[in-house]
Parts: C-alpha cells; structure tokens; sequence
C-alpha cells in the first residue's frame, strides 16, 4: 500500500486508463448485472443514502422496502408523479482501478400493482430478516455513467532490415 491507504498491483505501477461516458441503453444493461446498489433520498430535509438490492424491469430499477423504514417515507401521494431520488450502482476492480458506475435520478413511487408486487416479491429477495412488503419503482429520468477503461498502449514501432 502507497502512504494513501491504496493497494498497488505488483510493480507499483497501474497501466494508464481514461473514462468513457455511456450512453442510456448502456448504463441500464449494465446496472442490471449487479443487484445492489444505493438509493440517495431526503431524509429530515438532508441527504441520506442506504444499500439496497435491485432488479431492473424495463428501464425501471425496483426494490423492495418494509414498513416503517426509512425508504418507506418515499411513498408520495397519488397527485404527484414521485419523489426524485438518485440510484447508484457500480464494478470498479481495486486493484486494476477498471470497471464502470451508473448513477438513475428520476421519481421513486410505491408499485401498487398487486402482481407487479407478487411478481417482485419472487424475484426480489431481501438481504435482511426482516418482512418486504411492499415495492417501490425508480423511474429513471437522467441516466449518466461511465467506464473507466485501460488506454490502449501505441503500437510497436516497426523494425527495418
């Protein structure tokens, strides 16, 4: 480890790397290859983000809350089209420094469709001993990511002879 803290590959050096931003269709494919991530919400009026587990439905990231939780207080009343929240997941390898990471904002909203909820309760199973009874979709409306990816080395120069 450098005086940092940060474990280095054998050598001491990291191969030179850049970051690409993704575009949408390929942030969400990617977010769906993990299953936990973190919501970022308002809790008594300042930021508070929690590790949850997800699946992705369409473009929609779903995750199961409890009563009485915290993300429970994400339930919006009917007239209003959600509570904006941010959901960031991400690969990052520590030691090569390489993956890539996805941050959704859009509106969290309880799923009140009672199959849609059955369907989620079969596909989602909590990390915790604790009851999920309900659901809550995230709708993206800002999809932004990057992959941080090894900056290809320049060719060989040719030899003559």
């Amino acid at each position: 480890m450098d005086q940092e803290g940060i474990r280095r590959p054998a050598g001491g050096t990291t191969a030179a790397r850049h970051m690409r931003e993704l575009g949408r269709a390929e942030a969400l494919r990617l977010l769906a290859t993990v299953s936990l991530g973190r919501i970022v919400f308002t809790q008594h009026a300042l930021p508070a983000v929690r590790p949850v587990n997800h699946l992705v439905d369409g473009e929609d990231i779903i995750i199961r809350i409890h009563e009485g939780g915290a993300l429970a207080s994400l339930a919006a009343p009917a007239d209003v089209p959600g509570v904006v929240v941010a959901y960031e997941a991400d690969v990052i390898d520590p030691d090569t420094r390489l993956g890539w990471s996805v941050v959704v904002t859009g509106y969290a909203r309880p799923v009140v469709d009672a199959e849609d909820t059955d369907r989620y309760a079969d596909l989602l199973r909590p990390w915790v001993e604790q009851p999920m009874t309900n659901a809550l979709r995230i709708r993206p409306d800002l999809v932004t990511g990057f992959r941080l990816e090894a900056t290809p080395s320049p060719p060989a120069p040719a030899i003559h002879g």
